[in-house]
């Protein structure tokens, strides 16, 4: 964790565990590092990068909070919830890692390897997934070396995350507005907040088609394999994703199946997701059918992943 604090104040990228996904951070103050991250993932520029933190004395020095923001701060972080904030007058965060917008998405995460990362260097660490940009996000150091080796500096590893979905994101600029379903279901902000969240429309933009928060481009956390959703059957040659153990027709002639949680657990099923669908991926399928999974708690995550996976690409 001190080397990776090290090669961070060098400018360079580290990829490391939060409780959520693995992410690849670099010096958020740094636009020639912050320029590194963009540069190894083949991330388009217009699409902002979430700031990780270590307190939040360190997050009210780069952003604005109201009333809902320290509400919802105090209560879950550290953990698995992002806030996008108006920026503060002197914000550290590089224009790049906002996109240029007047806002800035950040975060403290809950992972002890984390935090030790962020206290060592003692500046905000900018951190997308530890992936090529769209693709399957990674919940393993195998996955970042599987996408990014020779592309980066450094991987900590960490053993496999526990939550296995990104964080949730709230925009507090207005009425709190969920950007981004994730590891925080939305009822337990909502408790918090003792109103409902606004959902953003999913054209909600920064202007010019520019996403106001990470995770928010239509085709993302996609497979090669083209994935099915909501599947009945499983056609000859495809994968299953699957969960519970309801009964499906044609999965006799399933190329692999993997369940994302046999008794129907929602935790477990989003800790398995990413790891599931790179495993499908890996059988070489042109296809994987992924089962309905329920909407509530995590299942919003879920869904949302699922459902960018499954976008039509070019």
């Amino acid at each position: 964790m001190a080397a990776a604090a090290r090669v961070l104040a060098a400018g360079g990228l580290v990829a490391f565990p939060t409780e959520t996904v693995y992410g690849l951070g670099a010096d958020a103050a740094n636009p020639a590092a912050v320029t590194g991250i963009y540069r190894a993932k083949g991330r388009p520029a217009f699409n902002p990068l979430i700031a990780h933190v270590g307190d939040l004395t360190a997050a009210r020095r780069i952003a604005r909070f109201d009333a809902a923001a320290t509400a919802l701060a105090e209560a879950f972080w550290p953990g698995p919830l992002t806030l996008v904030l108006p920026k503060a007058e002197d914000c550290a965060v590089a224009d790049l890692a906002t996109a240029g917008l007047d806002t800035v998405a950040i975060r403290i995460p809950a992972h002890p390897v984390a935090r030790e990362i962020l206290r060592a260097f003692g500046g905000p660490v900018v951190a997308p997934s530890a992936n090529l940009s769209g693709h399957v996000s990674p919940t393993t150091a195998a996955h970042v070396e599987s996408d990014l080796a020779g592309r980066i500096d450094l991987i900590v590893d960490g053993g496999p995350v526990a939550v296995g979905v990104e964080s949730t994101i709230v925009g507090c600029f207005g009425a709190p507005m969920l950007l981004r379903p994730g590891g925080l279901p939305r009822a337990e902000i909502e408790r918090v907040l003792g109103r409902a969240l606004r959902q953003a429309p999913a054209e909600a933009d920064g202007g010019g088609g520019q996403p106001l928060a990470p995770g928010m481009l239509a085709s993302h956390y996609a497979p090669r394999a083209r994935v099915r959703l909501n599947a009945e059957r499983v056609e000859p040659g495809e994968a299953l994703l699957a969960f519970g153990l309801g009964a499906i027709s044609g999965i006799d002639a399933a190329a692999a199946v993997m369940n994302l949680s046999e008794r129907g657990d929602l935790d477990e099923a989003a800790a398995n997701l990413f790891g599931h669908l790179r495993a499908l991926d890996g059988k070489g399928v042109n296809a994987i059918a992924v089962m309905p999974v329920p909407g509530e708690g995590l299942g919003e995550a879920i869904n949302d992943r699922l459902r960018r996976a499954a976008v039509e690409r070019e």
